[in-house]
C-alpha cells in the first residue's frame, strides 16, 4: 500500500470519526469556555485569563498561574476538570468503520 493509499484512508477513516464525536466535543467546549467565563467573571479576571484558565484547568488539571478563591469558583473549575477529563478521553475513543 502506498503512502497516497495509507494518507487518504486515515483522512476518511479520521473525518467519519470526526462527524460521529464531533457533537460531543463541541459541547464539552462550550461548557469549558462557558464555566471559564462565569469563573472569570466572579473572580473579576479579563475575558482572555478567564479561557486560560479553563482550557489549563480542563486540559492539564493544573490551576497554572491563576486560582479561584471563592467556593464556588473552586466548584466550578472542578466542573471544567471533569469536562477535559471527558474530552481528552473522547478524542482517542471515536468509532470508525472498516
Amino acid at each position: 500500500m502506498g503512502s497516497r493509499t495509507l494518507r487518504r484512508k486515515f483522512l476518511t477513516g479520521l473525518h467519519m470519526g470526526l462527524r460521529v464525536v464531533w457533537p460531543i466535543l463541541s459541547v464539552l467546549l462550550g461548557l469549558i469556555v462557558g464555566l471559564g467565563l462565569v469563573v472569570g467573571l466572579r473572580e473579576g479576571w479579563s475575558v482572555q485569563d478567564s479561557i486560560y484558565f479553563a482550557f489549563v484547568s480542563g486540559l492539564t488539571i493544573g490551576y497554572g498561574d491563576l486560582a479561584p478563591k471563592f467556593l464556588l469558583t473552586r466548584v466550578l473549575a472542578v466542573a471544567i476538570g471533569i469536562c477535559g477529563v471527558l474530552l481528552t478521553a473522547s478524542l482517542p475513543r471515536s468509532p470508525s468503520r472498516r
